[in-house]
């Protein structure tokens, strides 16, 4: 593998995430707590080896600009910005929600996990947009 490969890897570990969260709150729905734990964990996991993929690759190469113009430009600067302040802000909630509920503070869990999931699931689908986006678009 080269450092050319991991915009690609960064996308598959997101879609990766989105999945095990999704499945992980279908399962928790149904009742199934500890299939539920285990598909947080590698959400978890999967987000946590995304940001080191995503340090490594952009240590190494820097950013890319975005050369698209006109609407798309602006669609895809707005899905950036806003991915980028929600990604800042979902390590803190991902961990204080996992802590939570591995120490079976199942009130505070519910209480804090009704935010981090859609915020977390926003930032692992539009992280593979900006990668379609920006190396696959043009």
């Amino acid at each position: 593998m080269q450092i050319s490969d991991l915009p690609a890897v960064n996308a598959t570990l997101n879609a990766l995430s989105a999945i095990f969260l999704t499945t992980g709150y279908v399962l928790i729905r149904r009742g199934r707590r500890e299939l539920h734990k285990r598909c947080m964990l590698a959400a978890l996991t999967t987000s946590a080896l995304f940001l080191v993929c995503y340090v490594i690759y952009h240590v190494n190469t820097g950013s890319r600009p975005f050369p698209g113009q006109g609407v798309i430009r602006g669609v895809y600067f707005t899905i950036l910005v806003t991915h980028v302040i929600l990604a800042a802000a979902i390590l803190p909630l991902a961990l204080a929600t996992a802590a939570r509920g591995l120490t079976a503070q199942y009130d505070r869990h519910v209480r804090i996990a009704r935010w981090t999931l859609p915020l977390w699931l926003y930032v692992s689908v539009t992280g593979v947009a900006i990668y379609l986006m920006l190396y696959r678009l043009y």
